[in-house]
């Protein structure tokens, strides 16, 4: 199954991958963290997702959103929208 991770802030794809392994995936990314080569991240949702391909053949693809990392006893506050008034 086609296997995407996006950050939720953003809605960037940060990683796609196939894996014949869902529930050992999900498994391991809601453990401690999930790490990649440009940072560190923890499992936030995830959603499965099927479309229609061209042929008329459907597609599921999981989609696993990831937050920054949260140190303990660290709260993350969102950002500050700009209002201007």
């Amino acid at each position: 199954m086609n296997v995407v991770f996006v950050l939720t802030e953003t809605a960037e794809e940060v990683l796609q991958m196939v894996s014949n392994d869902i529930a050992g995936l999900l498994a391991a990314v809601k453990g401690d963290s999930v790490s990649f080569p440009f940072g560190i991240y923890q499992y936030d949702s995830h959603t499965l997702d099927h479309y229609l391909l061209e042929d008329g053949t459907y597609q599921q693809e999981l989609v696993i959103y990831l937050k920054p990392e949260q140190k303990k006893n660290e709260t993350v506050l969102p950002k500050p929208l700009d209002i201007n008034i």
